[in-house]
C-alpha cells in the first residue's frame, strides 16, 4: 500500500511569470519554496492541505479536464478580495442545489478554479456524536 506523506499539483503554464504573477500576487498563496532560476524557474505555493507548483514551461495551455477546488472559509470575502486584486470572476459565489457556495475563476491560461465555501448547515460539517459547525 502507498503511503501518501504529501501532494501537489504540477501546473506547466505556458506563461510561467504571468501565472506566477496570478497565484502569488493576486491570489495571495503563500510561497511554500522556490528552485531553479531565470523565467522557467518552480515556485511551489502552499494550497491548504496541498501545494500548487509552478515550474517549467509549455507549449500548450492545461487541459480543460484540469481544474482547481479551492475550499475557502467565506466566498463572499473571497470575491470582494478578488474583484479588488484585478481577478476577472467567472461566476460570482452561488449556493448551488447541493448546499455549497461556489464561485468560479480561471488562470491566466484558462485552467479553471472553483472557490467553494461549506455553510455551517451543510452536511459536510457534521460529525456524528458532535455539534453542528
Amino acid at each position: 500500500m502507498v503511503h501518501v506523506l504529501s501532494s501537489r499539483v504540477l501546473l506547466r503554464p505556458t506563461d510561467p511569470e504571468r501565472s506566477r504573477a496570478f497565484y502569488g500576487e493576486r491570489l495571495g498563496l503563500a510561497v511554500y519554496r522556490e528552485f531553479g532560476t531565470g523565467p522557467e524557474r518552480g515556485t511551489v505555493y502552499f494550497l491548504g492541505g496541498g501545494f500548487l507548483e509552478v515550474a517549467g514551461r509549455s507549449e500548450t495551455p492545461p487541459s480543460p479536464a484540469l481544474k482547481l477546488w479551492l475550499q475557502v472559509a467565506d466566498a463572499a470575502a473571497a470575491h470582494e478580495e478578488l474583484v479588488a486584486a484585478g481577478v476577472e470572476v467567472v461566476r460570482p459565489p452561488v449556493r448551488e442545489p447541493w448546499g455549497l457556495i461556489e464561485m468560479w475563476i480561471a488562470d491566466p491560461d484558462g485552467t479553471e478554479i472553483v472557490l467553494v465555501e461549506t455553510p455551517a448547515d451543510h452536511p459536510l460539517r457534521y460529525r456524528p456524536g458532535g455539534p453542528r459547525g
